[in-house]
């Protein structure tokens, strides 16, 4: 009975590993394998070749583009986390069902289609929409403005509005694990509610912090779909390229080093978020 127990736990085991493995690992060895390929008029040539690394180093239009792009998703993540955190902790301080009425409201955006959205988004940022009309009412714009569409302004805020949701949530998780305990009896020595909240909420919502930078850092820059629908040819970024790669050019080994290049930024931001985020006991 023991041994059928141990080997049915061992196929489960098995089970569980060899879908991440089949999925995720294996396609990612398959880029690996194909960024050291090149291509021959059309066809591909599997002689091993760092060519296409030393392309990506060595011409002048990849590495600024990568690392334009690293600091726009970097801004994009601290602007979502300096706007989600507040709506967070607007969050933790509702009771009873509202507050998760107001959190199925705010995570509603995400059931819609991402293209829809960036549509909705464009019109609201172009010369004739939403945010210029209100600008010349206002009186702060002589006339229609270009600055918030086709261009990297664009491209950031759309990103912020999108990806906001993603900060809100781990955020909000991280908060409402707090024990209120703490809270109390940091009211109780006489703390005020923002010594409170400095040396006791705070420091415990690092780790949402760092899940949810890490994570909306992550979904920005592999995003290639905002920045062809907002960017225009002033908002080429480095997803754009990989974009190409594939698409049009159908260089795909050149595309499978870019995508390398890529992965590490990604396993980089997300062993970091790791790494702040880890809960190092409470503040003293």
């Amino acid at each position: 009975m023991n041994g059928r127990s141990g080997r049915y736990q061992a196929l489960v085991t098995l089970l569980a590993f060899a879908l991440p493995v089949f999925f995720i690992v294996a396609p990612l060895l398959m880029f690996l394998a194909y960024s050291f390929f090149s291509v021959d008029h059309g066809e591909i040539n599997y002689t091993l070749t760092v060519a296409n690394y030393v392309r990506f180093f060595t011409e002048p239009v990849f590495l600024p583009i990568f690392w334009s792009t690293c600091v726009l998703c970097l801004s994009v993540s601290v602007i979502c986390v300096l706007l989600g955190y507040p709506a967070a902790y607007f969050l933790t301080t509702l009771h009873g069902r509202w507050r998760y009425i107001m959190l199925m409201m705010l995570m509603v955006p995400l059931l819609m289609s991402y293209v829809i959205k960036i549509y909705a988004i464009r019109s609201i940022l172009g010369q004739s929409g939403f945010l210029n009309t209100m600008l010349v009412g206002l009186g702060i714009l002589e006339k229609p403005s270009s600055l918030f569409v086709f261009n990297m302004n664009a491209i950031l805020l759309t990103l912020t509005l999108l990806l906001i949701p993603f900060a809100i949530l781990p955020i909000f998780l991280t908060l409402e694990r707090i024990p209120q305990v703490l809270l109390r009896a940091s009211a109780d020595l006489g703390a005020s509610s923002i010594q409170t909240f400095m040396r006791i909420t705070l420091p415990l919502s690092v780790p949402g912090i760092a899940s949810a930078a890490s994570f909306v850092f992550v979904l920005a820059i592999g995003d290639f779909l905002t920045p062809q629908m907002v960017g225009g040819v002033n908002g080429f970024t480095f997803g754009r390229i990989l974009y190409s790669q594939f698409g049009t050019a159908f260089n795909w080994p050149f595309g499978a080093a870019l995508s390398v290049a890529l992965a590490v930024v990604v396993i980089a931001a997300i062993l970091a978020g790791e790494r702040f985020g880890r809960q190092k006991g409470l503040p003293r």
